[in-house]
């Protein structure tokens, strides 16, 4: 049995981990990955084993950078089962489309404006291929293990995070595998704490805030506190909203505080048809989070749902205050660009981020301080005002990934160190040797390990 690393080691994106065991090839995972150039440009290489050749996938998540590599993996000839849990087979069926359409119309506006520097201008994949690749999902309950090979059989338990979110708990040949996925914070207002695990033969654990703690400060009152100041100047708050997960929280937040009348009555708009599908797909899945339905008809009615582009496009003529809760998360792509574009020049603005912003991104030169940023082949001056509530992140912190490595009542043969920035992976490798004991491993980009 060996394990090969094609991705989230050394950065947070493009998961996918190839097993080979008993004459099967799993990948677990399957994402694009972000940020960089130099990690975009991995998207484009060939895997080292032939799509073909992969007999299953097993998805921890539908985010793009764990789910978004499905279409072209189809495209090169994967015929298998790609199994995860009823939430996220159909958040796939939203994001990967949606992942296809960006593509291909980011695709059509480079070699439309002449910004990119190849003559032929042609998206990874198209919305076809993405709807194809739907064709291969599966579902799974949570806490219902289930057999996918001879001798494999795979579980998934809750982990927080978003909707269908799982962690993965693989046996063969009556060795076990764990694989965290993206790990929930233990107090979420919308998700359920990850699954405590009591035991693995080998784990492997993601470290995207492994060397730091979330900001402890009151979520509410910061996000108040932004809305206020910038409506007082008459400006517009624009987030730039990962729309499944973080879009959900930000409106629970939005309606609470309104309610209790802490902000202006401004009008909040969900501009972003990824977020509004995912919102309404949230309200189907009672039980995967802590909502009851009453709560999602409650909060999320009173967001203006933006779904036409000429309604989008509308927003930024009109000057009145407002909210905007808008896709990307990381500001890498979307109607968020376009917005921006208007905003950010405008002091009286305010631009709020509220999650982890991966390395290259345009989310990560804005919160660390830029004063421009390139939009479309154009640099826009960043004059609005800049903010980042770390507090709503949906990932645990440091602390929270080592209360939840503290439910193993053994150690693992060895515990890998994914998903995370070179610094915070080699704090969190650190700390679980220091305090646990245990055997670590943080591995490199195509490294190939065998599990004894």
């Amino acid at each position: 049995m060996k394990l090969t690393f094609l991705g989230a080691v050394g950065t947070v994106t493009g998961s996918k981990y190839l097993l080979e065991a008993g004459g099967k090839r799993i990948l677990i995972d399957c994402g694009l990955f972000q940020g960089y150039k130099q990690l975009r440009l991995r998207n484009w290489a060939r895997l080292p084993v032939s799509p073909k050749s992969i007999d299953l996938v097993i998805l921890t998540h539908a985010h793009i950078d764990h789910s978004g590599y499905l279409p072209l993996l189809v495209k090169n000839g994967f015929k298998g089962r790609v199994y995860a849990t009823p939430g996220t087979c159909d958040l796939c069926k939203i994001l990967l489309p949606d992942s296809g359409f960006l593509q291909e119309k980011d695709a059509e506006f480079a070699a439309r404006h002449g910004y990119s520097k190849h003559k032929s201008v042609k998206p990874l994949y198209t919305q076809m291929d993405a709807r194809k690749a739907l064709d291969h999902l599966h579902p799974i309950a949570f806490h219902m293990p289930q057999s996918v090979e001879d001798d494999i059989s795979v579980v998934f338990y809750p982990a927080g995070h978003i909707l269908g979110a799982a962690i993965v708990e693989l046996t063969i040949a009556g060795r076990v595998l764990v694989f965290s996925g993206d790990l929930g914070r233990q107090e979420s207002p919308t998700m359920l704490p990850p699954t405590p695990i009591s035991r693995a033969d080998y784990l492997l654990v993601e470290s995207t805030y492994g060397d730091r703690l979330h900001d402890g400060g009151d979520a509410e009152q910061s996000l108040a506190d932004v809305i206020a100041r910038t409506a007082a100047r008459g400006g517009t708050v624009l987030v730039p909203s990962f729309a499944v997960g973080r879009a959900q929280t930000l409106l629970f937040y939005l309606a609470r505080l309104k309610k209790q009348k802490r902000i202006p009555d401004l009008p909040i708009y969900l501009d972003s048809p990824m977020a509004i599908n995912a919102t309404e797909l949230f309200c189907r899945h009672i039980g995967d989070h802590t909502l009851s339905a009453q709560d999602c008809q409650r909060i999320f009615s009173k967001a203006h749902y933006v779904r036409e582009a000429e309604e989008s496009k509308s927003l930024n003529k009109d000057s009145m205050p407002k909210v905007i809760l808008s896709a990307s998360g990381m500001a890498t792509g979307g109607r968020v660009l376009h917005h921006l574009k208007h905003y950010l020049p405008d002091p009286r603005n305010s631009v709020l981020f509220t999650g982890f912003q991966a390395g290259g991104t345009r989310g990560d030169s804005l919160i660390s301080g830029a004063r421009s940023i390139k939009i479309h082949g154009s640099y826009i001056p960043v004059k609005a005002e800049v903010d980042v509530l770390s507090m709503l992140s949906a990932h645990a912190d440091a602390d929270e990934l080592m209360a939840w490595l503290g439910h193993f009542k053994a150690p693992p043969q060895c515990t890998f160190i994914t998903h995370g920035e070179p610094a915070a992976a080699d704090a969190l490798r650190h700390r679980i040797e220091e305090t646990l004991g245990w055997k670590t491993h943080v591995p490199d980009y195509r490294e190939t390990v065998a599990l004894r």
